[in-house]
């Protein structure tokens, strides 16, 4: 199976240089992103922490090939990315299941376009929801599964193609507050494993803090990139197991995000790493 599927060494990286996207408003273009520059690495996790509105998803949506920059460019292993792409998955907040399928059925119908036989899908599908413990839900139908279960079909959705790049897009946003942990705890675990890029889009600070080892904190529209935590790989990765470089990296992101332009920028308090 794996041989039919795109071969997944340590790659994975996205470059953004000068991006900008405008769209047409009623009055004329409205620019939604200044110009941006980011690199997410081979393998990391980063988060992008911003306001509703700011233009984090569709940042998110360039990378994944659903919208086009106005200008400037974004790569994926040093390709132009023109284009929706197998190397990039996505998971949204909305779980976008087929209530007709299964959720193994949902898996298979989403890996047709590699060209696998049916045995081979049902092989990766079944792998897949073994993988987000969902192993004895396969027969299960979305309408019979929790938010929590929907999420782990789509991100085992996801997983199944074995993506160089994942996109979240507040995938745990309408979850309630425990089973967000138990999601949260899921997918570190999944993901170092996978080795995947990921950029998770988020307006949750603590979330983004728990999940990722680095952190790009977004101003209102238009959208720009305005301070990055290098949060670090080795740290509690949990909101119950505090310390003083949370608390000032959290105190750090919610002063960024409540500051208005007329404010000076020194009255906020120091950057903390973990």
């Amino acid at each position: 199976m794996a041989a039919n599927l795109h071969d997944i060494a340590t790659s994975g990286e996205v470059v953004i240089q000068g991006a900008t996207i405008h769209y047409q408003g009623p009055n004329g273009p409205v620019q939604v992103l200044s110009a941006t520059d980011l690199t997410l690495s081979s393998g990391s996790f980063t988060a992008l922490i911003g306001p509703s509105g700011c233009g984090k998803s569709t940042l998110l949506n360039a990378i994944a090939g659903f919208v086009r920059p106005s200008g400037g460019t974004i790569r994926v292993d040093g390709r132009p990315v023109t284009g929706p792409s197998p190397e990039v998955g996505v998971v949204f907040q909305q779980y976008a299941l087929f209530p007709w399928f299964t959720a193994r059925g949902n898996i298979e119908f989403a890996l047709k376009r590699f060209g696998l036989s049916r045995a081979e899908r049902r092989e990766a599908a079944l792998e897949a929801l073994a993988e987000v413990g969902l192993h004895g839900r396969a027969e299960t139908y979305p309408g019979q599964l929790s938010g929590g279960m929907k999420q782990r079909v789509a991100l085992a959705r996801t997983l199944a193609s074995k993506p160089k790049v994942l996109l979240m897009d507040e995938p745990f946003g309408a979850l309630d507050a425990q089973t967000r942990v138990s999601m949260h705890e899921l997918l570190l675990r999944v993901m170092d494993a996978h080795r995947s890029t990921v950029l998770f889009v988020t307006h949750d600070v603590d979330e983004g803090l728990v999940l990722a080892d680095r952190a790009h904190v977004m101003s209102a529209t238009p959208g720009r990139i305005i301070d990055t935590l290098e949060l670090g790989e080795r740290r509690n990765r949990s909101v119950d197991k505090v310390d003083t470089a949370y608390i000032a990296n959290r105190n750090r992101i919610m002063g960024l995000l409540r500051h208005r332009e007329d404010e000076p920028a020194a009255a906020l308090p120091r950057r903390a790493t973990a």
